[in-house]
């Protein structure tokens, strides 16, 4: 018996116009400021050793999850202010917020730091002429305005309690960053729904690829932002770290918790590595996802409504 086929786009045709739209005037922002597009590959030998992100396989190679390391080769070679708009990839990620494949823009800008980008990060969302309130506020403000405990002091003992208090979560773990992931996306990310959110000085077990330093307070934090709206996690940006040495030991650290978790482990990539030896700039970095971006823009609450076909119409 024939079935009928569901061949339609996920996203409207009005939405499908917004999008285009969209990716027009995130190339004329950057075309305006002199930084230009760089066309990266999908496909590489290495990938990354974030515990928390998994890559598709194909052929002995992967899905890049991010074109982070090929962009940071092409500043180590002298590139200057760099973005890259296009397809990124992660496995395991589907959902309301999530598709395996989804669009990324992610730029570089050597000689800014963290604040620095930031406040590009706000041109750019007054580019697009949204008309929402922005708050930018520590990570160490926010999270004890919502939780009652410091996140760069409080213990894995105190967490654990608060969410067993709060979310009926009770693990045998002394993971400090799983216990602040876990209570800043249940108890934090939830209250960011009135503004546009620029959060920045994360605790410094969480500096992924960012710089650290002690702040006025005495606290090591991490020069990393994220950009929240509408409740949603929109961008993730570091003020670069440039050290090589350093580097390989966050590579190994992440191996480590990789084993823990009986998650794969990931090869270093050695020529990122060679290319933070030979001298990456002193720069500022940014992922943003434009899917979500589109989704806050457009007030819509699931990713396949604006993406031409979701996962789940391949």
């Amino acid at each position: 018996m024939f079935m009928p086929c569901d061949w339609q786009p996920s996203a409207s045709i009005v939405h499908l116009q917004q999008r285009a739209k969209l990716m027009s005037q995130l190339r004329t922002f950057f075309s305006e400021r002199g930084v230009w597009e760089v066309d990266t590959p999908v496909l590489g030998a290495a990938s990354v050793s974030d515990p928390h992100i998994e890559a598709l396989s194909v052929a002995e190679h992967y899905l890049q999850t991010s074109p982070e390391y090929f962009m940071k080769r092409l500043l180590a070679a002298g590139s200057g202010a760099i973005y890259y708009l296009g397809k990124a990839f992660r496995r395991d990620e589907a959902g309301a917020r999530h598709n395996p494949e989804f669009t990324m823009l992610e730029w570089y800008r050597p000689k800014f730091d963290d604040h620095r980008l930031i406040d590009e990060l706000v041109e750019l969302i007054r580019y697009l002429k949204v008309a929402a309130a922005i708050t930018k506020i520590s990570y160490g403000e926010l999270f004890e305005r919502h939780t009652g405990l410091n996140p760069h002091t409080a213990s894995a003992a105190q967490f654990r309690q608060l969410a067993a208090e709060k979310l009926d979560v009770n693990w045998p773990d002394d993971s400090i960053s799983l216990w602040l992931d876990l209570l800043f996306s249940h108890l934090v990310e939830p209250q960011l729904n009135d503004a546009i959110y620029l959060v920045y000085d994360y605790p410094a077990c969480q500096k992924a690829l960012a710089k650290t330093s002690v702040n006025a307070e005495g606290v090591e934090v991490a020069h990393r932002f994220e950009m929240f709206w509408q409740g949603i996690e929109v961008a993730n940006g570091y003020w670069e770290l440039t050290d090589a040495a350093e580097q390989r030991k966050r590579f190994n650290a992440d191996n480590q918790t990789r084993c823990e978790l009986s998650k794969p482990i990931i090869a270093p990539d050695e020529k990122f590595l060679a290319a933070l030896d030979a001298g990456l700039p002193e720069c500022a970095g940014v992922a943003l996802g434009v899917d979500r971006l589109l989704m806050c823009l457009l007030e819509q609450r699931t990713i396949s409504s604006v993406l031409p076909f979701s996962y789940m119409q391949l």
